[in-house]
């Protein structure tokens, strides 16, 4: 069957060369490892006696979510090797700074394209006793090659979005027997179990485990290098700080004239948006905004008013929790427009008052559970600078609101043991 896929793939890169071709030119992503993509992983040594465990993990977000469960089973399963697989160019930097010294992974390495002859290379390469997908991420020539192999394949912190699932009905025939080859898939919902059973995968391998997200989310009042961001970048710590956190296309504008109308004196936003492609173009949207990778503020005309909010983009990688710890304030991006939203547990675990706009499908059951406890806001743009106002002006309402959202994060705490405890049993 994988050759009738590889046809198709073939003819739909053609026929969409021209577009994909331009994005990739456009952002820079042709600067990848073209390589790694096309299945050439490093030759791995051999196993032994030990059992080795693929987690693919698309981009940022998926590796940031593992980070829990490769210290837990380092510590649980210490002879189990781990092989991390990434995408993206920032998920793979990313994974090589969080597990390249790992004691317990052996290899960071590029996730192939879904042409058999790549993921059978790749397959070749890796030797994994298991695979599993973080999220979804689930590919048909991959999950074929899983099965001839004999080499289980799961989903763990398992989604589908209203906005996936109705993209995956419309070719459900495509995907079936991708779903029906899963020997487990851990999902964050019922919602989301329902959809899997849906769309193939056997009911009674589909096991509802929460989100290992509320367990990554570091609950602290001080992060390392926050201070240093704040000297560096020029801001002052004893004025109200907003922090915009993850933003998308268009956003930006929004979040500064929400802030603006909010008219608190002296306010300070930070923006930091989620591509890093985009940094110059958000740049230039704001004429004097204050750069962290220059580190410099542009010397005010003489006589000239200061400017509210006074604006800074944050344009290095890595940096946004440090950002997070700064701010009195935080508003989630990609949540004022139709993105699906970001991640608001982190600033949540930081005893940040966040604010969340009407497009928060990618975390609904998680914003959910903040805005019952009365622990988040969520609201529309054209209320976002009266919440604003409130949050900057009381700061006993954003204290106790930040006090809340950690409550509920401590109570959804361990499901990453649990996603543990399956995999040690897909490994068996």
């Amino acid at each position: 069957m994988a050759w009738w896929r590889d046809i198709a793939y073939g003819v739909g890169a053609a026929v969409s060369s021209p577009a994909w071709g331009y994005a990739l030119w456009k952002t820079g992503k042709w600067r990848t490892d073209w390589r790694g993509r096309l299945g050439h992983a490093p030759k791995l040594p051999a196993k032994g006696a030990a059992r080795r465990l693929l987690i693919h993990a698309v981009s940022v977000g998926e590796t940031n979510a593992i980070r829990q469960l490769v210290a837990m089973l380092a510590e649980q399963a210490p002879a189990v090797e781990l092989v991390i697989a990434s995408t993206t160019n920032t998920g793979f930097a990313r994974a090589s700074e969080l597990f390249g010294a790992a004691p317990n992974v052996v290899a960071v390495v590029r996730y192939p394209l879904d042409f058999s002859c790549a993921v059978g290379r790749f397959l070749d390469c890796v030797q994994p006793d298991a695979a599993v997908m973080v999220e979804l991420e689930l590919w048909p020539n991959f999950a074929e090659a899983c099965e001839r192999r004999g080499v289980p394949l799961a989903v763990i912190n398992g989604r589908l979005s209203d906005r996936s699932i109705g993209r995956y009905r419309m070719i459900r025939p495509l995907v079936h027997s991708s779903f029906a080859r899963l020997s487990r898939a851990a999902v964050q919902t019922q919602a989301y179990a329902d959809r899997f059973v849906e769309l193939g995968a056997p009911a009674d391998r589909v096991a509802v485990l929460d989100t290992m997200k509320w367990d990554t989310a570091a609950v602290s009042d001080h992060v390392d290098g926050a201070d240093e961001l704040a000297a560096a970048m020029g801001v002052d710590r004893t004025k109200p700080v907003v922090v915009a956190g993850s933003t998308g296309v268009d956003e930006e504008p929004l979040l500064v004239e929400a802030v603006r109308a909010a008219g608190v004196a002296d306010v300070q936003l930070i923006l930091v948006p989620r591509k890093p492609e985009r940094f110059d173009e958000v740049a230039r949207m704001f004429p004097g905004i204050i750069r962290r990778s220059t580190q410099q503020s542009p010397a005010p005309a003489p006589g000239s008013p200061s400017p509210s909010p006074k604006l800074f983009l944050l344009d290095t990688m890595g940096e946004l929790r440090k950002a997070y710890a700064l701010a009195d304030v935080v508003v989630v991006g990609r949540s004022f427009v139709r993105m699906g939203g970001s991640d608001p547990i982190e600033p949540a675990g930081l005893g940040k008052a966040v604010i969340v706009g009407g497009h928060m499908q990618n975390f609904s059951e998680v914003v959910a559970a903040f805005v019952q406890a009365d622990a988040m806001i969520q609201c529309d743009a054209a209320s976002l600078a009266a919440q604003l106002k409130r949050l900057l002006s009381d700061r006993e309402a954003a204290a106790a609101l930040g006090a809340k959202a950690r409550d509920v994060i401590l109570s959804r705490r361990g499901a990453t043991q649990r996603h543990v405890d399956m995999l040690l049993e897909l490994l068996q």
